[in-house]
């Protein structure tokens, strides 16, 4: 009963503080019990955590449909240096802050034996849905297949897309 109250006093104490960073501190006492507090602990006091907190709202990574899609129906990205097809994929991966995994088959004698048993084939983009593959880039196509997974259609607030990276070209032969 003790420990509800004290959390409910910590909930209270970060919940009424104005929208800045505030800081609350979690420790045990020498009693045993779970201590709260915005207050530093006595310096006697050992394995102390530190949260932050930014207004009243604590942050977290991705929401919970996201991580269930991202468990549920992982994407793997098989591209390469293709030119404009696997430029769009990644940037539309990117858009919608889809964590993915990219096989390049070009680099990697793995991605490519993967490849060929998944498609018949070597050329890309592939995309990888769970067990769901669409072969080539289609935006309707992919987007359809990332809304059937749960995946959320744009990136967090405040998330940036991944990087994108142009296809490099392939060195000039001498």
């Amino acid at each position: 009963m003790k420990a509800g109250f004290i959390l409910m006093a910590a909930w209270l104490a970060a919940a009424s503080t104005p929208l800045v960073a505030a800081q609350l501190y979690q420790w045990k006492d020498a009693q045993g019990r779970m201590v709260y507090s915005d207050q530093p602990p006595p310096p006697s006091v050992r394995n102390v955590e530190q949260k932050a907190f930014k207004g009243s709202v604590i942050e977290v990574g991705e929401s919970y449909a996201a991580r269930t899609a991202r468990e549920k129906f992982p994407v793997t990205l098989y591209a390469s240096a293709c030119g404009a097809p696997c430029d769009q994929a990644r940037q539309l991966l990117g858009e919608r802050g889809i964590p993915f995994s990219n096989k390049d088959p070009q680099s990697s004698p793995e991605a490519q034996a993967e490849l060929q048993k998944l498609t018949g084939r070597l050329s890309v983009p592939v995309l990888v849905v769970g067990s769901d593959k669409i072969d080539g880039f289609e935006t309707g196509q992919w987007q359809s297949a990332l809304d059937r997974a749960g995946y959320p259609k744009s990136a967090p607030p405040g998330r940036k897309p991944a990087p994108q990276t142009a296809a490099t070209p392939a060195p000039a032969s001498p």
